[in-house]
């Protein structure tokens, strides 16, 4: 395999992983009495910083498979009846809790490459009551939806996990429609660190040899076509690295990338299983 292909089956079997502990996790706890395990972490990722009231509303599944850097729900602003995406949807946190924001006028897609934590994301679903949200298979440097179909695009802690994060860039503008933003959680280097230095930090899937410089997401995010970058640190989880906020727009009257992907050449989000 390519060093491409291979470091991303790499992070494909890291999450696969995962979701499967949690599953056997919840096995357990119907043979015993506790409820399923949370997918080991430090404190720098994981459920510990969504509120509780946050978590006490989800199911403890979706809350137990958690592995972001953030709660970008917290900082998107989400408004009622807009269209969400959640890039890297996992077992489906995010997802769920856009989906209470938005209401039932508007809805919550999230994307996976994964098909363990798609299996978790439409299990924990079910068991929300969810009607407005839909889990979609694919990859985020090829986003499986139309052009102009998305009004705001959240993530959290996996555009580092990228190894083609341009690619992730201008899929995310072309789903945007104009006006449509960003509020993202992922992990930032300082600018004074090389790659070399960040990847004696950490691994590329503990989401730290993968990560850009501060300088290096802005450019990206620009060079995409997006407006209004910010990019502000919250706090750091290796030394010179950090978890931070990141927020863009795509500006009005922007053209849009055109996709690959056979839903946006046939104009339709046909690609995942809706949730009754």
């Amino acid at each position: 395999m390519s060093e491409t292909t291979d470091l991303r089956e790499t992070v494909r079997a890291r999450y696969a992983a995962a979701a499967n502990s949690v599953v056997d996790g919840t096995r357990a706890a119907n043979a015993d009495c506790c409820g399923p395990q949370a997918v080991e972490v430090d404190d720098n990722f994981g459920s510990a910083l969504y509120g509780s009231s946050e978590r006490d509303e989800l199911p403890a599944e979706a809350v137990a498979a958690s592995l972001g850097c953030g709660n970008p729900t917290a900082v998107a602003e989400l408004r009622e009846g807009e269209v969400v995406l959640d890039l890297g949807s996992g077992g489906g946190i995010d997802v769920l809790l856009s989906a209470r924001r938005v209401g039932p006028t508007g809805k919550a897609y999230g994307v996976d490459m994964t098909e363990e934590m798609l299996a978790l994301a439409r299990a924990n679903a079910a068991k929300a009551g969810a009607t407005n949200v839909e889990f979609l298979k694919g990859t985020i440097e090829n986003i499986p939806l139309p052009a102009n179909t998305v009004d705001v695009v959240i993530s959290n802690c996996v555009i580092n996990l990228s190894v083609d994060k341009p690619a992730v860039f201008a899929e995310t503008f072309r789903v945007l429609n104009p006006s449509g933003r960003i509020g993202v959680s992922d992990v930032v280097a300082d600018d004074s660190l090389t790659p070399e230095q960040r990847a004696e930090r950490g691994s590329y899937v503990g989401c730290i040899a993968g990560a850009l410089s501060i300088s290096e997401y802005r450019q990206g995010l620009e060079a995409a076509g997006f407006t209004d970058v910010e990019i502000t640190p919250t706090h750091e989880v290796a030394d010179g690295m950090h978890s931070a906020i990141v927020h863009a727009v795509k500006p009005v009257g922007a053209p849009s990338p055109v996709s690959t992907t056979a839903s946006a050449r046939s104009g339709g989000s046909c690609c995942g299983e809706s949730h009754p």
